[in-house]
This record gives structure tokens, sequence and C-alpha cells, in this order.
């Protein structure tokens, strides 16, 4: 839909055609979405009960993980729902204030969890490197700054980049060739000179991608240094073990961003661009708690712990109401004899 003002025209409505280039699948990938998605906020948000209810998991490495699957619940609840609905009853249209708005925090959200991946590279260098200040170090105090500085830099840098937007024009073809409000989908159907907007995008985007991987390569640097000098074969495994699930989760994240980067901003690249986009907002946010739970011992032993109480309480609960079923048999056998 278009607004005539004058001389001038703006876009008030968006449509986003998903994967409309492939009619049969619409069916099967709304499935595998749906799965993918269920998956995502089950296994996250057990990631975050697990954490809360367990007082051993009260540390600051998991303080900083429970944050990490809040954020991948966010981050994928910004378009996989719009992408459902799409693929469901083909629901296309979104506001450009919606639009604009599913831009905002889906970009804060990454460069959130952008930056909370590099908190955690700091707190396993500290972790591993300096044992026996690692709780002195890593205050409460400081951990809660460092998540809230997380969250502020975030909406900060996309409140940076969706301001450089509004300042364009958006007028005549009205199509994103997108399945959501993706920053090359955007300024795709701008109609005003949107180089000032790209390069700010670039310069934010590169700021935050090498000072978190600055963070990450100079903390992981240390780390195998002082992995080397440890004596012990058992020392090594745990130090190892400690790393591996966050190592895991930080190559997937910024292998997938980094691809993005290279991805050239074409039509002919947009399935390309679809498919790259998915994996960063619907598959990464489903892995994170697998890695996470699948890699650490503390994390299984207590979804284990919690798995048999759960289960004790349960056959207790059976136990009793069939002993009163029985009581009750009797009770009726006896009031009839």
């Amino acid at each position: 839909m278009v607004l005539s003002e004058g001389n001038q025209s703006s876009v008030t409505m968006l449509i986003l055609l998903g994967f409309s280039e492939y009619p049969c699948l619409q069916a099967p990938l709304f499935l595998v979405f749906l799965t993918i998605y269920t998956v995502t906020l089950v296994g996250n948000l057990g990631i975050i009960v697990v954490i809360r209810t367990s007082p051993k998991l009260h540390t600051p490495m998991y303080f900083f993980l429970s944050h990490l699957s809040f954020l991948d619940i966010c981050s994928s609840s910004v378009f996989t729902p719009k992408l459902l609905g799409i693929l469901l009853v083909e629901d296309r249209v979104i506001s450009f204030k919606g639009c604009m708005a599913q831009f905002f925090f889906g970009c804060a959200f990454v460069i959130t969890e952008m930056s909370m991946l590099a908190v955690m590279a700091y707190d396993r260098f500290v972790a591993v490197c300096n044992p026996l200040l690692y709780t002195a170090a890593m205050s409460p105090k400081l951990c809660s700054l460092l998540v809230a500085g997380t969250y502020t830099w975030g909406g900060m840098c996309s409140w940076t980049i969706i301001c450089s937007l509004l300042e364009l024009s958006f007028c005549g073809s009205n199509v994103i060739h997108h399945f959501g409000c993706e920053y090359s989908a955007i300024i795709s159907v701008s109609c005003s000179d949107t180089h000032f907007s790209q390069l700010m995008c670039f310069l934010i985007s590169t700021l935050n991608e090498v000072c978190s991987l600055l963070i990450i390569l100079t903390s992981y640097a240390f780390i195998v240094v002082t992995i080397i000098k440890m004596p012990s074969a058992a020392g090594l495994r745990k130090a190892f073990s400690t790393c591996a699930s966050h190592l895991t989760a930080i190559t997937i994240f910024h292998g997938t961003v980094l691809f993005l980067y290279c991805v050239p901003n074409s039509k002919s690249s947009w399935l390309l661009v679809k498919v790259a986009t998915v994996f960063f907002t619907v598959m990464i946010p489903m892995l994170n708690p697998l890695i996470y739970s699948l890699r650490n011992k503390d994390v299984k032993e207590t979804i284990k712990r919690i798995l048999n109480s759960a289960l004790y309480s349960l056959s207790q609960i059976l136990a009793i109401s069939s002993k009163k079923a029985i009581m009750r048999n009797k009770f009726i056998d006896q009031s009839f004899s």
C-alpha cells in the first residue's frame, strides 16, 4: 500500500514474499520450523529453569548462560511467528512500523548475543587462568553490570542503525524478497540514496564483530597457554570441558555472521540470504541449549536429578491415588454388603 502526500509517496504496508517461489514446500517448511521453534522454546526455557532451581549452578558462567538462553528465545520469537504465519495462512502483509520494530528487536538481540558471547569468553579466561581469584573477580555486581552493558549496547547500536533507515524514502515497490525485515531486504525497497545508512550499518557491524572476536581470541589465547602449562591430565580435561561448549557456540554464531557478510546483495542471492538468515534466526537459538546441555556435565546431572525427582513425585501421586481408589472400592463393597 502506498500513501500519497503531495509529490512524495511513502510505503505504509509491506509484502513479505517468504518462500512463495516454492509453493509445494510451504506445508513441510511450516512443520519443520514449528518443530524447531517448539524445541527452541522448550530447550532454552528448560536451561533457564534448571539454572535457577539448582544452587550448584548459581555461578557467573551459568548466570551468563541463562541470559544467552533468554536472548535465544527473544531472537527466535522476533522472526519465527511471522514466518509460520506466512507459511500457514499466507499472511504476507506487515505494516511499515511493524517491519521497523521487527528489525530493531532482531538487530538488538543479535548484537547483544554477540556481546554476551564475548563476556562469556572473558568469564572462561578468569576461571581457567585465575581460578583462585575467580569468585572475587567475577562478583555478582560485576556480572550484573556486564549483562546490563550488553543489553544497553545492543539497544544503542540497533537504534542508531534504525535511525539511519528512517531517514530513507520508501516508495514505489513494497515487496520484500524475504520472510522478515532483514537489513538488506529493507534497503532493497528504498527509492533514495542508501549509502549513508549502509555505511552506518557496516561500521557498527564491523565494530561489534571485530571487538567481539578480539576479546574472544585474546581470552582463548591466554586460556590455551594456561592449559599447555598444566601438569596434570585431569586439570587439562576439566579446563577443556569448561570451554568446549562455549567454543562450539561461538564458532556456529560467528561463522554464520561472517558468511552473511560475504553474500552480495543481489537478486540472484536472495535465496542464499534467506537460507542463511533462517539458520541464524531459527536454527542457532535451537542449537545453543543442545550444545550446552549435551556437552556440560553439571547441566546433565542437574537435568537427571530434576527428572528423577519429578518421576518419583509422579509415582508417589499415582500410588496414593491407587490406595485411595482401593479404599473407596472396599468402602463401597462394605456398604452394599
